[in-house]
């Protein structure tokens, strides 16, 4: 009593079909979210309503996130903001960095950091 198995069915179909090897899984790109992106653009909105800056980069690279900001967009970018997550534990994953590669603040919480970027209140 043979059963004919229809091709599908067979038990070694599967010793067929090429399983390729898993390859190394990339680490993710690393980029701002959505709230980030608000807190940088609310201040990149009133530095340029006040003339102050006039063009802005996003470079979003495997280690680190970087937001460029520019007065004139042939120039050297004044402030770079960086986030770099391996930095987190350490020194914290934000940082102000000036045209001349001075830190000029770094910390756990962007509004923080970015509070180094404020215009100083001007009496009316």
């Amino acid at each position: 009593m043979t059963e004919r198995m229809s091709a599908g069915s067979r038990p070694d179909d599967a010793a067929g079909h090429v399983i390729p090897f898993p390859a190394r899984a990339e680490p993710p790109q690393i980029a701002f979210n959505r709230d980030e992106l608000r807190t940088i653009f609310n201040l990149y909105g009133r530095q340029v309503a006040a003339g102050e800056w006039r063009d802005y980069a996003m470079d979003f690279r495997r280690d680190k996130a970087v937001f460029s900001i520019y007065r004139r967009s042939s120039e050297m970018p004044l402030y770079r903001i960086e986030k770099d997550p391996k930095l987190a534990r350490r020194q914290g994953a934000y940082a102000v960095i000036a045209a001349s590669g001075l830190v000029m603040k770094r910390g756990t919480e962007l509004a923080r950091v970015l509070a180094v970027l404020e215009p100083p209140p001007r009496a009316v």
